[in-house]
């Protein structure tokens, strides 16, 4: 999960040498930490959080087949 945040967060930002993806797993249960540029924050929120709405829905469709539940911060 943490590379599929990865690119799609690098597609979405002007600095992506700054995007920073952390993993954190706990049983069946994972979290995923999305650090990108403050200048980048609005990009990857969107309009009332539609983007990051989106993000976190295509992770949840991935994460389905593992049979794990997946959490998306942005941070």
């Amino acid at each position: 999960m943490k590379e599929l945040v990865e690119v799609i967060a690098k597609a979405l930002v002007e600095n992506p040498d700054e995007v920073v993806v952390t993993e954190k797993e706990e049983g069946k249960n994972i979290t995923v930490e999305l650090h990108v540029a403050p200048s980048d924050m609005g990009k990857v929120i969107g309009k009332q959080g539609r983007i990051a709405k989106a993000i976190r829905s295509v992770v949840k469709a991935a994460s389905s087949k593992e049979n794990k539940r997946v959490d998306v911060e942005i941070v």
